[in-house]
């Protein structure tokens, strides 16, 4: 089953908090009380995402986190990735032994369903999250 894992929520959380209030940062642990999740996660989360370009991380009294860029120009696809790794919905995929890859039936059909899985997520901006 294809499913988010709780860094992917997070992030996505806490980009939607911030392209709500755009007009000021906010710190990992402000986020993470406001929607109760643990705060040392959502920190690596944000640092991460920082680290990959979609963040910027304010030092000083006022610091925090703010979006890197507009929000419409950020895609689901991209914050999943930039804590997952390539989307995958089969083990072969990522490189994982496969003992019926020789006769498997279903991996095309999936990987079709994956790229429209993956054209949906990166067609869905962080601001649509946000108005929506």
């Amino acid at each position: 089953m294809f499913r988010l894992s709780k860094k992917s929520d997070y992030g996505l959380i806490a980009l939607k908090h911030l392209a709500q209030h755009a007009d000021e940062s906010a710190s990992a642990r402000q986020i993470a009380a406001q929607y109760h999740i643990p705060a040392e996660l959502l920190a690596k989360v944000l640092q991460r995402l920082a680290r990959k370009g979609l963040l910027v991380s304010q030092q000083g009294m006022n610091g925090g986190y703010v979006l890197a860029r507009d929000p419409a120009l950020i895609s689901i696809v991209q914050v999943v990735e930039a804590l997952e790794g390539p989307i995958s919905i089969t083990p072969c995929e990522r490189g994982e032994d496969c003992q019926t890859l020789q006769t498997c039936s279903v991996r095309d059909p999936l990987f079709q369903i994956k790229a429209k899985v993956v054209q949906v997520l990166g067609d869905t901006s962080i601001y649509e999250l946000a108005t929506h």
